[in-house]
């Protein structure tokens, strides 16, 4: 049995495994249940009994239209889910107060699902390879953490917006008070994530209330482009309490409902508002206490100067979607063409259909079989979802932060390649070394280049960590990404330093965001 560690609100007992200690299921804040239920976080209450930190706390409740492969690698199908949610898991090599730079997962699962405890986020390998605390944690998803009450309850009696958002900051506010403990720096904080946890730190760069709460952010597959407005946050709410049949007093209403009732509603908003084009219902938006504008825009204004960042994208990112959209691998020139029609309507300046101007920017992109229109639509939600945000937070960070640094993850299976490609989420067991996690280990193969790979990337985000710099002795030089020099890692079986690797969607997208992107994003 190890030595329990004491934090401001009682002691906890961990366990070993390999060397590192491991703290799971330790609360950052109280049960969100009954009348809390739609609340800020509130702090946790102590405890006098040491706290046997052995086992994950639960998931936050989770449904969604998606398929079984994303649920079964990232979702919390078969552990527990209770709205009592709010709880985190440290990873530290020794808890001897010796301040080790501290890394900060925050899950993805397009704000529907996902959990802290999700074995591929297995924080061990990456905490004894580079002596650091990796902390992963939980927050509030779907309504529970992003319904926006604007609209429904008016006064001060209306529930505060983005209460997921609010629960990350919660836990990194338990990471700055407690983490001495176990031998971190809490004034070296690295927040990372990937999907919906990087867009979460897009978010969080932009808010002036998260300033000081991290010191570095790295950004998988995420920026700073999904934040609802304060309108289809109100037109998302209102579907949502009309779908569970509420009127009147909605706040009792919605605490009354049973958590399947809520879920089940959940389901039908998300799948009313397009997820299947890369649309989500439940995300941050802006409101007038804690996401006081777009992101971008606090950005753009140097809000997040002083953290480094490190931001990528995996190539193929939307082959993972398209597991669950059997029609998009069998496009042929005209269903591209609707398709585009759908997620850019309209003409721009002088008339000409948005459509068009898209099949013309994406008429050269070649998959297996040649002009293949189901890669060309791959390539472009690819770009508009994933790397065209990626690159214009790297464009607006980096005109007040030198420390910017891009990536691009283009490894791709050797059994499966040639349909994920290098798919959204296929970076993850590289970053934590889970490789070898048997559903990983069944899909990928855990091959000696494989675990080459996944050393060079843990060492990168492990240097990022320690000094704001990816750079290390295993890879190229990599210099900072600026507007004018859009220097680019590629991480593959042989590792490689590239220039502007998207540069037809880049110029697509900068163009046509001037038409107003609120349209597109």
């Amino acid at each position: 049995m190890t030595r329990a560690v004491a934090t401001r609100t009682g002691r906890v007992q961990g366990s070993e495994r390999r060397g590192v200690r491991i703290f799971r299921g330790v609360p950052f804040a109280q049960p969100p249940v009954d009348e809390l239920r739609f609340t800020e976080p509130q702090p946790a209450k102590p405890w006098s009994q040491v706290l046997a930190a052995e086992s994950s706390g639960p998931a936050s409740p989770q449904i969604g239209p998606v398929n079984r492969l994303i649920r079964t690698l990232i979702g919390a199908a078969g552990s527990k889910q209770s709205q009592d949610c709010l709880y985190l898991n440290v990873y530290t090599p020794k808890a001897d107060r010796r301040r080790r730079p501290v890394m900060v997962f925050i899950h993805g699962g397009a704000f529907i699902l996902g959990s802290g405890s999700t074995p591929l986020y297995d924080g061990g390998r990456m905490a004894a390879r580079g002596n650091v605390i990796v902390v992963t944690i939980n927050y509030r998803l779907g309504a529970l953490g992003f319904l926006s009450f604007d609209g429904l309850v008016d006064g001060s009696s209306r529930p505060a917006a983005n209460l997921g958002l609010r629960d990350q900051m919660a836990a990194l506010e338990w990471v700055r008070d407690n983490i001495e403990q176990f031998g971190g720096d809490p004034e070296n904080v690295t927040i990372f994530g990937e999907s919906a946890g990087a867009m979460s730190i897009g978010t969080l760069l932009g808010v002036p209330r998260a300033k000081g709460l991290f010191h570095r952010a790295i950004l998988q597959s995420g920026a700073a482009h999904n934040v609802s407005s304060r309108e289809l946050a109100s037109r998302i709410a209102a579907y949502y309490v009309e779908t569970l049949g509420l009127s009147g007093n909605y706040l009792a209403g919605l605490r009354d409902k049973t958590v399947t009732d809520l879920m089940a509603a959940q389901a039908r908003t998300t799948a009313k508002f397009g997820l299947a084009d890369g649309v989500m219902a439940w995300q941050p938006c802006v409101d007038d206490d804690l996401v006081l504008e777009q992101p971008l825009v606090g950005i753009r204004k140097g809000m997040g100067a002083d953290v480094p960042v490190l931001v990528g994208t995996n190539r193929d990112e939307w082959k993972l979607f398209s597991v669950a959209d059997p029609g998009g691998l069998r496009l042929n020139d005209e269903q591209f063409r609707e398709r585009l029609d759908r997620v850019v309507p309209g003409c721009d300046a002088d008339g000409e259909p948005l459509a068009k101007l898209a099949a013309n920017a994406y008429a050269r992109v070649k998959g297996p079989n040649g002009l293949d229109p189901s890669e060309r639509w791959a390539t472009f939600q690819s770009d508009r979802i994933f790397h065209y945000p990626a690159t214009r937070l790297l464009e607006q960070q980096s005109d007040h932060q030198p420390n910017s640094f891009s990536y691009l993850f283009e490894w791709s299976p050797p059994i499966i390649g040639r349909w994920t490609g290098s798919c959204h989420g296929l970076e993850l067991p590289f970053v934590f070394g889970t490789l070898g996690n048997t559903l990983v280990r069944a899909g990928l193969g855990a091959t000696r280049p494989s675990r080459y790979l996944s050393k060079r990337i843990q060492d990168a985000w492990i240097a990022f960590a320690k000094n704001g710099d990816p750079s290390h002795k295993g890879l190229p030089e990599w210099p900072a990404y600026t507007r004018f020099a859009r220097n680019t890692m590629s991480f593959n079986a042989e590792c490689s330093l590239r220039s502007d690797p998207h540069e037809t969607g880049r110029k697509f997208w900068a163009e046509l965001v001037s038409e107003g992107e609120g349209r597109f994003f």
